[in-house]
């Protein structure tokens, strides 16, 4: 009996121990917490290649992140099928949910609307792509990881004045999206202003961008032998398969919505061939962070991540490097996070996949420079590795 009463104290110091360690453990963990991040974009739709790849990036960042131990997170992306008024309700759910803090909104109309109801309950956004500053005006807790509208406008004027400055240059954008107009018109004053040669603009809208035979054939007429294309990658598309139908082969030059059209069903991607483009981010750099990303995304996803992929694994990282530089724990409320981030996204550096030393201004946007890259062979490349 003696010894097994000892065994059985034994045994008994040996469980207290144990419990203790958990217990240290547990509130280890507890102590540094799990963060509830929100995704919002349009997992379906017409949109879906740009939402998809912005929330898969997510993803690969917040796996990173939970596995290098310390603060966790969950990500919860919600499908808002690239419309405002269903973005809004994908917030609302993020919210009954318990969000802490948001990646999104994708694109630009939906962002406008979610932001301003994030601006109310003081809930911090930060959009890996919603381009347009209708998206951050007048609202301190929103950010942008991409470029602004405007930024793209005048980089895409200042690149043509220096290597086409002869150019004939035809406009073709959608006058009711916030995004394509907004890149319009900064591009049309700076093009002014470098005495860049507009030829001919013609407009389309949501309910119209399926025949753009006439706007074609206008800029043909107009002899523009550039064709710049403010706009999203479907019906860029759609103008590139029937310029081609009248023998119209002009230099299409296009911004990141252009992004995905390699990928658009039923298209002809060797109509892309030469298309120019603005974007943070080209899958063919040869940086070993870029390759591991384009690695792993292959491995995961089985295609090549596009900018929008590279843009949300940035804004995840963002996020991550300012809940530490700003001292958050799990704990702390929506509210409390918002303003603790504001407060430090202005002094934060940040080292990405789509621009080293991003910075960030106390308006919410970002500083770093786009590239112009060229379709060739099916995969973006620079243009100086294009003339080769």
């Amino acid at each position: 009996m003696k010894k097994l009463t000892k065994t059985m104290i034994a045994f008994v110091v040996v469980m207290t121990m144990l419990v203790s360690m958990c217990t240290v453990f547990a509130s280890a963990a507890e102590e540094e917490g799990t963060f509830k991040i929100g995704g919002i974009g349009p997992l379906t739709g017409a949109a879906a290649i740009y939402g998809n790849a912005a929330m898969n990036g997510v993803q690969i960042a917040v796996d990173e992140i939970n596995a290098l131990g310390g603060i966790q997170f969950e990500f919860n992306p919600q499908d808002d099928t690239g419309v405002a008024e269903t973005s809004v309700n994908a917030y609302n759910a993020l919210k009954d949910w318990g969000v802490q803090a948001i990646v999104g909104t994708v694109t630009t109309a939906p962002c406008i609307s979610v932001s301003a109801e994030a601006y109310s309950d003081r809930i911090f956004m930060l959009t890996p792509s919603a381009s347009s500053t209708d998206v951050i005006a007048d609202k301190d807790n929103m950010y942008q990881v991409c470029f602004t509208d405007p930024n793209q406008g005048i980089a895409s004027a200042d690149y043509m004045a220096e290597n086409y400055p002869d150019a004939q240059i035809a406009v073709i954008y959608k006058n009711d999206d916030a995004y394509s107009q907004g890149i319009r018109d900064t591009f049309v004053s700076e093009a002014q202003a470098k005495e860049l040669t507009v030829v001919y603009e013609g407009t389309f809208t949501e309910d119209t961008q399926t025949d753009f035979s006439v706007q074609v054939a206008a800029a043909q007429d107009a002899g523009a032998d550039m064709v710049f294309l403010p706009i999203y990658y479907t019906p860029a598309s759609v103008i590139l398969t029937q310029a081609n139908a009248i023998g119209y082969e002009p230099t299409f030059f296009g911004v990141d919505g252009m992004d995905g059209i390699l990928s658009v069903e039923n298209f002809d991607a060797s109509l892309a061939e030469g298309v120019m483009l603005l974007t943070p981010f080209s899958a063919d750099a040869e940086d070993e962070r870029t390759q591991n990303f384009v690695k792993t995304y292959n491995d995961l996803y089985g295609e090549t991540p596009n900018q929008f992929a590279a843009d949300g694994y940035d804004a995840m990282y963002t996020i991550y490097q300012a809940l530490q530089e700003a001292g958050c724990t799990a704990d702390m409320s929506a509210e409390e996070i918002c303003e603790a981030l504001i407060g430090v996204m202005p002094t934060i550096t940040v080292d990405g996949l789509t621009g080293q030393g991003m910075t960030w201004s106390d308006t919410g946007e970002v500083s770093k420079a786009p590239m112009a890259v060229v379709i060739k062979d099916g995969v973006y490349v620079l243009p100086e590795t294009a003339e080769e």
